[in-house]
């Protein structure tokens, strides 16, 4: 089963730490990934760069409205993701829980399937 794992952090979190700090949270990153990698479970991962670059699109009777970042209304965004190939939700909750990144973000697994389920 494929499981996204969506690291959600707030949008202020990266300018508040030291560009070490940043550093050292993005190396610990990148070991776990190498781990899971290495034991076959993971598909795909990728970091974000702050919403502050992102635009917003929508299409509402055929007129495209873009909004760009930062969104004001916005209380979290998404950093990053990590795609994996797990034999069951509790292996995916388990690796979320090992995750560095949740000792200062919010780690959401999200099983991957149709979007009417």
């Amino acid at each position: 089963m494929s499981y996204m794992l969506l690291i959600v952090e707030p949008p202020d979190q990266r300018t508040q730490r030291s560009p070490e700090a940043g550093r050292e949270a993005y190396q610990r990153m990148l070991d776990f990934a190498d781990g899971l990698k290495s034991r076959g479970v993971l598909r795909a991962t990728e970091s974000l760069v702050s919403d502050s670059k992102a635009v917003r699109v929508q299409v509402r009777e055929g007129e495209t409205r873009l909004v760009d970042g930062p969104f004001a209304e916005a209380k979290e965004m998404v950093g990053g993701f990590l795609l994996l190939d797990c034999a069951t939700r509790e292996e995916a909750v388990e690796i979320a829980a090992d995750c560095p990144a949740a000792e200062w973000c919010t780690v959401e697994v999200r099983e991957l399937g149709p979007c009417w389920n």
